[in-house]
């Protein structure tokens, strides 16, 4: 019997062990996997899923909003740490704002003005900004001080332009703050402070963060988001400042309240990585199986 030609016979051996790979590794293998881990890890493997009445309600593993339609906190609910996935802990969008702490200039809007799209200007918050701008609203919702280090008192990045760059200033602006408003601080080594003219480029400037004398109350991982924007916990000092809020919504004891945060906080992992930390979606079903 003739033998076949050799490149024939590396092709058939090629389109064997493509048969035989694709059944073990695309067929058996994930077909095992998944057997192992629905029978040792059921819960894990379908998603960490969180029930309520029998349906699923979210991920103990995905935070999620608390908001009403128009995006605003429902008073009644502990709000999670803020998310830079997508709208809102979208797992197709997992990211976070890759903004640093050097990030404290904001770009004003141009009124007028236009995208390439043809959308009005919005500009560009920086990371102090967004920070100075949720901790003032947390501050107002909560009924404590949303003051921080480096915020205006209106939640903006407290930073000036100084010119020039080296020597004895002879200019000083408040670029996070538009005219006409008013400069959070009139005079700086002497000279008087002028707002932001948006459009206006002051890149050649000495950038100087000025510090006040603020205390922060509101907790970092509720100005802050994380680094996946799905974290679902947050920390306990958090959750004890919605605590007061949660208790007068809900006509419940603060007691009550403290309680079933201190009920469904964890520990730090391994018992020594991380801080404790609450669970948001938890804890929000564990207060409506509460009467008040």
């Amino acid at each position: 019997m003739e033998r076949l030609p050799s490149w024939l016979r590396q092709h058939i051996a090629a389109i064997r062990a493509i048969v035989v790979l694709t059944l073990l590794l695309g067929g058996v293998y994930p077909l095992v996997i998944t057997g192992v881990a629905q029978a040792v890890f059921h819960a894990e493997a379908n998603g960490s899923a969180v029930q309520k009445d029998g349906k699923d309600v979210g991920s103990a593993l995905v935070g999620q909003l608390f908001t009403d339609k128009s995006g605003n906190p429902v008073a009644g609910y502990f709000q999670s740490r803020p998310s830079a996935a997508g709208a809102g802990y979208d797992m197709l969008s997992t990211a976070a704002s890759n903004l640093g702490p050097e990030d404290v200039v904001d770009v004003l809007p141009v009124p007028g003005a236009k995208d390439d799209e043809g959308n009005p200007d919005t500009g560009r918050q920086s990371l102090l900004t967004q920070v100075c701008a949720r901790s003032k609203a947390i501050g107002e919702l909560e009924g404590v001080s949303g003051a921080r280090p480096y915020c205006t008192a209106d939640g903006i990045g407290a930073v000036l332009k100084v010119f020039p760059a080296v020597g004895t200033p002879t200019r000083a602006v408040s670029v996070n703050q538009a005219c006409p408003a008013t400069p959070f601080v009139a005079v700086y080594e002497g000279v008087k402070v002028e707002c932001g003219k948006p459009g206006e480029d002051y890149s050649a400037g000495r950038t100087v963060p000025v510090r006040g004398g603020a205390t922060a109350v509101v907790p970092p991982d509720a100005v802050t988001a994380s680094g996946s924007g799905l974290d679902p916990d947050i920390s306990v000092a958090y959750a004890d400042l919605q605590a007061p809020r949660i208790a007068r919504e809900r006509h419940l004891p603060l007691g009550t309240v403290r309680t079933l945060i201190r009920e469904h906080t964890t520990g730090r992992a391994l018992g020594f990585m991380g801080e404790p930390a609450v669970n948001v979606l938890e804890l929000n079903l564990a207060l409506d199986g509460k009467r008040g």
